[in-house]
């Protein structure tokens, strides 16, 4: 299975995909062949069950959305431990990165479980259909999302599979075009989905909405980002969670502030050779700090560690700065027995700080190897982001007061004083504080025209695309050019 190409991706079917087996096994095995499958209401919950499984892949985004900006370091044992990190880290990235094809490769898997759903969805008659065929939508909308970010055009694929002639002749579509079908998926999902999900993890309407509110943000589409935010305001379903030290454990899972999260648990699942198999959530751990012995936390591998700089972008009021930033030092000294704590610095790099949002601690590890079995959830969507990004939108259409009463929200949950929006540079500012840690920096400081200001080495007109990786342009037979500057 491990030997399967990934073009376009994922050219073979749903049961055939490594790692799906788990979700959409079939007895006896192997008898079902994919022109089959939709005979019965269970088979497209076991198909959907499997288009949810690439949600899996969050760490990679989470891992490039600190490291490309200002926010964090690659890490790790060495400059070769994951080079395709440091290479991002450095702004030196090209269409030879590991980590790169990763996100296009497994977000074109995403994309072709969710089409197969979708290009099935006449077979049958049964309760219940239009809900799987909306959370099918959602999930295509967000591996669209995830690809249109990170790469620009790229091509789309809609209800349908492709095979190997077709994708070697299939060009890459203007991301208008995807942001274009990715809000059409959204704005069909949110008709149709409940909101409250059956099944934790499930998309809902207000992830549907709030997503929806994101991709006009990142368009600059600002009246139809603040009226979609605003909706998902007013449903009053959701609220700031008042404790954020611990907003991002496990016992605080399903809190009202959640819209959207990616289930994780500790069990195995896969290995370091099939990253994308996992079962928990591989951020934590390779997150953690290398070789620790101590009390709060477990060891791990010292991966998208902090920078100096953004520690003193917070206040020392700020109680966010300890909840999001672990200065390993100050901590140790605080101890009651700080000399019998030891860790271990890696070659990668080190600051001295380490990601306290999603970092290894005792009582959430899972089953050995713990540094790939971690249960605590990736927080996609948060109420947080929503009052943040409905202030932005709010302020570029002239409702100052309006961007001030969001943002005052998210400081008065903080514990720190508030302030007027007299200025969209305290909009950015507090999008950092409050989401640092998270996977957004990157994006926001490119959407915002602000990446060149703050990240060094960052080439205007190049940089705030990724190259699309060589290795799919040569399986798409050399008819894809390049991102400008790769």
């Amino acid at each position: 299975m491990k030997k399967l190409i990934y073009v376009l991706l994922a050219l073979v079917t749903i049961v055939t995909l490594p790692s799906c087996e788990k979700f959409l096994s079939v007895d006896p095995p192997y008898a079902q062949d994919a022109e089959n499958f939709f005979q019965t209401p269970e088979d497209f919950d076991r198909a959907l069950t499997g288009a949810y499984d690439l949600l899996q892949s969050s760490f990679i985004s989470l891992w490039i959305g600190e490291i490309a900006s200002d926010n964090a370091i690659a890490g790790g044992e060495s400059v070769n431990d994951s080079k395709g990190l440091h290479d991002i880290d450095n702004m030196t990235h090209g269409g030879v990165n590991v980590e790169l094809r990763n996100v296009f490769r497994w977000n074109y898997t995403g994309i072709t479980r969710a089409n197969y759903i979708l290009e099935n969805q006449d077979n049958i008659d049964f309760a219940g259909k239009a809900h799987i065929l909306a959370e099918a939508k959602f999930l295509r909308a967000y591996y669209y999302f995830e690809l249109v970010k990170f790469f620009g055009d790229v091509p789309l694929i809609i209800d349908k599979r492709i095979g190997i002639e077709e994708a070697r002749n299939i060009a890459r579509s203007p991301k208008a075009e995807v942001y274009a079908q990715i809000e059409a998926d959204l704005i069909a999902a949110a008709a149709v989905l409940n909101p409250v999900a059956a099944q934790k993890g499930r998309a809902t309407r207000g992830a549907a909405k709030s997503l929806l509110g994101k991709v006009y943000l990142y368009q600059n589409k600002f009246t139809e980002a603040a009226a979609i935010l605003e909706e998902v305001i007013a449903s009053g379903q959701y609220s700031l969670y008042q404790d954020y030290s611990t907003l991002f454990s496990v016992a605080a899972e399903g809190n009202p502030e959640t819209i959207f999260d990616i289930e994780y648990t500790g069990l195995e699942g896969g290995s370091y050779g099939c990253l994308i198999c996992l079962e928990g959530n591989a951020a934590v751990g390779f997150q953690g700090i290398r070789q620790y012995t101590g009390p709060v936390y477990g060891d791990g591998n010292s991966y998208n560690l902090p920078t100096a700089e953004l520690y003193a972008a917070f206040s020392p009021i700020d109680p966010r700065r300890a909840a999001t930033v672990l200065d390993i030092e100050a901590f140790i000294a605080a101890q009651p027995n700080p000399a019998s704590i030891t860790y271990a610095i890696g070659a990668g790099g080190h600051t001295g700080y380490y990601n306290n949002k999603y970092i290894k601690r005792q009582g959430e590890i899972g089953l050995p190897d713990n540094d790939l079995t971690s249960p605590v959830n990736y927080r996609v969507l948060r109420y947080a982001d929503v009052l943040l990004m409905a202030a932005e939108a709010n302020y570029q259409i002239g409702n100052a007061s309006r961007a001030t009463q969001l943002v005052n929200q998210i400081r008065q949950r903080a514990g720190i004083p508030g302030a007027s929006v007299n200025n969209i540079e305290k909009v950015y500012l507090e999008r950092r504080l409050e989401l640092s840690g998270e996977g957004l920096r990157f994006f926001d400081l490119v959407r915002t025209g602000q990446a060149a200001q703050y990240i060094p080495g960052f080439v205007t007109g190049k940089h705030e695309l990724f190259p699309i990786p060589q290795v799919e342009i040569d399986l798409a037979g050399g008819n894809w050019t390049q991102n400008p500057g790769y």
